[in-house]
């Protein structure tokens, strides 16, 4: 026999069936990993509950981290729900964030870096097969600091080609790519590469 309080908890998602999270546990664990307004009933049919049960639901979130005086805020803009830090938590983010872009690159990312440089554009895949380990998180530091940017993507595998940005040769005090010194011949030569390993 369950009281009250209980079936409250079972239907509004706190307790689930096949041992499955609490919707508003579900809701932040979602809401995490986006960048952009999420549609509340986008989150319904994700977390297979009632659109009318998630609004609600979310609203209670958003009044609850405001009232925790959390350092983020839940809101309901541009059609969709999405979480934002608090204003004025503004200056540490700030200084985190540009702390982060002033941080010195590791001996990886500057391989990495210097891979694209010389054969940009190129695919993530065949930087791999250059450095000869996983970029895929060196790839992604270099596009958070904006040195390398998405440039189309490769005709014969479909993978995302990269190049390097203005800001790079800002960094480097260079007016082109052209001024970079003669390394690339000491690079092996991406077509042989695609030959022993196929790009992604």
């Amino acid at each position: 026999m369950t009281d009250d309080s209980t079936e409250e908890r079972i239907t509004r998602g706190d307790a689930g069936e096949d041992d499955l999270p609490p919707l508003r546990t579900a809701l932040e664990a979602v809401l995490l990993v986006t960048d952009e307004p999420v549609p509340a009933v986008t989150l319904a049919q994700v977390t297979e509950r009632p659109t009318e049960e998630v609004e609600e639901t979310l609203a209670e979130l958003a009044a609850e981290y405001v009232g925790a005086g959390r350092g983020f805020e839940l809101r309901n803009v541009a059609g969709g729900w999405r979480l934002y830090t608090r204003p004025d938590c503004a200056p540490y983010v700030e200084r985190f964030v540009l702390d982060g872009q002033s941080a010195r690159l590791t001996q990886a990312a500057l391989e990495t870096l210097a891979v694209v440089a010389y054969r940009q554009p190129v695919t993530r895949s065949r930087v791999s097969a250059v450095r000869g380990v996983n970029v895929d998180g060196v790839v992604r530091t270099l596009l958070a600091r904006g040195l390398i940017t998405e440039s189309g993507q490769d005709e014969d595998s479909g993978g995302i080609l990269y190049r390097t940005t203005p800001l790079l040769l800002e960094r480097l005090g260079l007016q082109s790519l052209d001024e970079l010194p003669s390394l690339a011949p000491l690079l092996p030569d991406l077509d042989d590469l695609d030959a022993a390993q196929p790009s992604t």
